[in-house]
């Protein structure tokens, strides 16, 4: 069974989410998107919650659905740890996944021990990585943690402000007990390679949207793909440890991320990491170090040389949402209209978005009437040769220009 999965997504009760965001919404959009599972997010906030149970019914292995049925979901959410660990602040997001809502409700009573819940859906802790671990273990080894987005300057495990230069150094002791780590928007697998934790095959790489919103241009831009038996938590968490079944993730182009080269947003000045060398890490127009972004990060703590492939590596896409290609076409915002009216066309032929970018023949998006310039961006996409400005200091990176490719269909 094949199963492309979402499993970090927000609530509207999460700050900088949308207020529309709602379970009936995600099934809508995540239907519509390509998605088979999603995560339900912030299960321990208590409206949210009270949301969850009023929308979705678990069966026995763990699995959630509406009364449609139309996506299922898991038992998810997303904390924020902060803690000074060798006299240097520390700033990490963790994936908390539950096995069913009886250990859900243990988690929540865990955290509501540490401290509120009710003010954000992605609460923040002054726990670190190693004691949480610890803490959550102790009440079920079911319970899965991933560190989220992991190469982000702000709050990765491995970004640039805050965080740890090693799986090891950041949980000690309770290092075993991490499976995976997720790429996030700014890195890719082909990145996280590099890593001798993921080289040699202790983690694997898992990837998902940490979607503040439900709409298709967030939702779903990077998933894990799994080919499991059956639908279950245990099928699930036992490809994401193991590796068997995990069978590729689908990935936005890392310099599509908002943290690939370094820079200030505010100066409007960005650098690849050569240049940020040349400059001494300093701004030249304001004069102050600059954000230093994930390609340059990767090359601190790389283990391996540009290019490395582990033996156990997964195969992933890197794609653009298909929205920002029609918003490009068509010089529209993502949200208007005509965008919407082109991205409905093209689904109501076409079944769903990842159908659209991965699979569909050139030609039948041709034969029915598909603008053709459209169609060379779609091909453009999927084979990784879309031209992009790579995004910087919470910058998304742009679609920069697209010469016709005859080839490619």
């Amino acid at each position: 069974m094949k199963i492309i999965a979402d499993l970090q997504i927000h609530s509207r009760h999460s700050r900088a989410t949308s207020k529309n965001l709602s379970i009936d919404n995600l099934e809508k959009y995540g239907k519509m998107k390509g998605l088979d599972l999603m995560g339900v997010g912030d299960f321990q906030h208590p409206l949210h919650r009270k949301e969850i149970d009023e929308k979705l019914t678990e069966d026995d292995k763990g699995i959630l659905r509406t009364s449609k049925g139309e996506v299922a979901f898991l038992w998810q959410t997303e904390i924020s740890l902060m803690y000074s660990q060798e006299e240097k602040r520390r700033a990490v997001h963790l994936l908390v996944f539950a096995p069913n809502g009886k250990v859900a409700d243990k988690i929540t009573a865990y955290l509501g021990s540490k401290g509120r819940l009710d003010y954000d859906g992605r609460p923040i802790f002054g726990i670190s990585c190693r004691n949480f671990v610890k803490g959550l273990k102790e009440i079920d080894d079911k319970i899965e943690i991933i560190p989220a987005h992991c190469m982000t300057p702000w709050f990765g495990l491995f970004g640039s402000k805050s965080g740890f230069d090693s799986l090891k150094e950041c949980f000690g002791s309770e290092v075993g007990k991490i499976y995976a780590i997720e790429s996030g928007i700014s890195a890719d697998p082909e990145m996280l390679w590099r890593f001798d934790e993921v080289a040699e095959g202790k983690v694997n790489v898992v990837s998902f949207s940490d979607a503040h919103s439900f709409w298709p241009w967030r939702l779903g831009r990077e998933c894990t793909i799994f080919e499991i038996p059956e639908l279950s938590y245990d099928n699930v968490i036992k490809s994401i440890r193991t590796g068997e079944g995990l069978s590729s993730t689908i990935e936005t182009p890392p310099s599509y991320g908002k943290y690939h080269y370094d820079g200030h947003r505010n100066c409007n000045f960005s650098s690849s990491p050569r240049e940020t060398k040349e400059l001494n890490g300093i701004c030249p127009v304001c004069g102050k170090p600059l954000t230093i972004g994930v390609d340059y990060r990767v090359e601190e703590i790389a283990k391996h040389p540009l290019g490395f492939k582990p033996k156990n590596a997964k195969p992933f896409h890197s794609v653009v949402p298909l929205h920002e290609l029609i918003s490009f076409i068509f010089n529209t915002p993502l949200e208007s209209k005509r965008s919407w009216d082109v991205y409905n066309n093209l689904i109501n032929q076409f079944e769903n978005e990842f159908n659209i970018l991965l699979n569909v023949d050139g030609n039948d998006l041709l034969n029915k009437g598909i603008d053709a310039r459209l169609v060379d961006l779609i091909m453009l996409n999927r084979s990784g040769k879309l031209p992009l400005k790579p995004g910087f200091d919470g910058e998304y990176g742009k679609i920069i220009f697209v010469e016709k490719q005859k080839t490619l269909i």
